[in-house]
């Protein structure tokens, strides 16, 4: 039985691992290694082992720690529905509220307290994410600091925001949400609710330097990340945006994401692994938080990091897009050589992966080609997808690519093939 449990909830896991291979045992067969999660769990005083496998990247320590909470909240839901008759019941159960419950767990920290104060807040943003106001989607955000009240509002006060305190202190509760005033006016883009762990709303905050900030900083709330940073072990952040997706916001940066009726872990390391020998880290890092930005404004692209000479990628070229047109040529001539880092700062990054097809940086970070149409032929198996998949395959046999699909997606293909998927 908790096997067949199990099962009712794989889909789930894998997808949040970004398509391992997940199994639950009813014995043990092995011992945990650096590339792959073996984690015991006792269920009803029976042993099970649960195993995930990832092939070409490693698992992070925050999706270890994750898994290791998605095990002991298994295990307690199960015992909760043993009698005889209720399996369909409790598979239902499972498949329902199993991430939530995973999500609110790994961000109380102390697990020696509840975990409802957080579960409650998230259940009524999902309520919320379902919401619109005048035909636009209702969106919202909290900042949960884990440090005392006095410190916080000096960190406000320090990074030169505006704190307005809410005195009596408020309640999240079910009818928190009722006034539109709390999804219009307090909108997740610079207005965020200030609460404690206990979940009382002791505030509004103001991020005062919003206007300045370039796009790809905007969409991936880089100022709200250095808040949560600051506020304390444990401190996050939530939100429902525009996509009326929730996002959660942790310390170290990592997002963990609802997005399309499941949670999803957006982990930087991921990805910094996957480019650790193609590219500079501060370059990664910017092309790793701006396909992010693109994956949330729902903008594809696809972008390759070439590792070989200039006479090679001659030969993949089938053409530019708007072909020879001279203005267009001009303007990508103008932006050759400019690195990621300086095209993310003159706020022209999103705009030039936004475009249609592949672009091309090399090892350090610099723009070698955009607009750039592969000769796909040098996909050596077939491709079952658009013509993004296609190019994305086929460019992978020359270099890392990462691909980010017009409805959010975001794959990492090596070697013609697709081997990470988020979102």
């Amino acid at each position: 039985m908790p096997i067949e449990a199990f099962n009712a909830i794989r889909g789930n896991i894998q997808t949040f691992l970004g398509g391992a291979r997940v199994e639950l045992l009813s014995c043990q067969i092995g011992e945990s290694g650096e590339e792959g999660i073996c984690e015991m769990v006792a269920i009803e005083e029976q042993p099970y082992q649960f195993t995930a496998h990832r092939d070409f990247l490693p698992f992070t320590r925050a999706e270890r720690a994750f898994c290791k909470e998605l095990l002991t909240a298994f295990a307690a839901l199960y015992s909760g529905f043993r009698q005889q008759g209720y399996a369909a019941h409790f598979r239902t159960a499972l498949l329902a509220s199993i991430m939530d419950i995973t999500v609110a767990r790994s961000l109380r920290v102390d697990h020696n307290k509840g975990f409802w104060p957080i579960q409650q807040l998230i259940q009524l943003l999902k309520n919320l994410s379902y919401q619109r106001y005048e035909g636009a989607p209702a969106t919202t955000g909290f900042i949960v600091y884990r440090t005392t009240q006095p410190n916080f509002l000096h960190l406000i006060r320090q990074r030169k925001h505006k704190l307005f305190t809410l005195k009596p202190s408020q309640s999240v509760s079910p009818s928190f949400f009722a006034n539109p005033l709390t999804y219009r006016y307090v909108d997740a883009t610079n207005l965020f609710f200030v609460a404690n762990i206990q979940m009382q709303v002791t505030g509004i905050v103001r991020i005062g330097n919003y206007a300045l900030q370039n796009n790809v900083e905007r969409l991936t709330q880089r100022e709200l990340f250095s808040i949560v940073n600051r506020s304390g072990d444990g401190a996050f952040a939530v939100t429902v945006n525009e996509a009326s997706e929730i996002e959660v916001l942790t310390s170290p940066a990592k997002l963990l994401i609802r997005r399309k009726g499941g949670w999803a872990i957006f982990d930087p390391d991921i990805f910094r692994y996957f480019l650790g020998d193609s590219m500079e880290p501060s370059a990664a890092d910017d092309l790793i938080w701006t396909a992010y930005a693109l994956s949330k404004s729902r903008h594809g692209t696809v972008v390759l990091i070439h590792n070989k000479g200039a006479r090679q990628l001659a030969s993949l070229k089938k053409g530019s897009v708007g072909g020879d047109d001279p203005v267009g040529r001009l303007l990508v001539d103008g932006m050759k050589g400019h690195t990621i880092t300086e095209l993310k700062q003159a706020g022209t990054i999103h705009r030039i992966l936004s475009s249609d097809g592949l672009t091309v940086f090399n090892q350090r970070g610099k723009l070698i080609e955009t607009g750039f149409i592969i000769d796909t032929s040098h996909a050596r198996e077939i491709v079952t997808g658009g013509g993004r998949t296609t190019a994305a395959s086929a460019a992978s046999f020359f270099g890392k690519v990462i691909k980010v699909s017009q409805d959010g997606p975001i794959e990492l293909y090596q070697d013609g093939k697709q081997i990470y998927r988020f979102g």
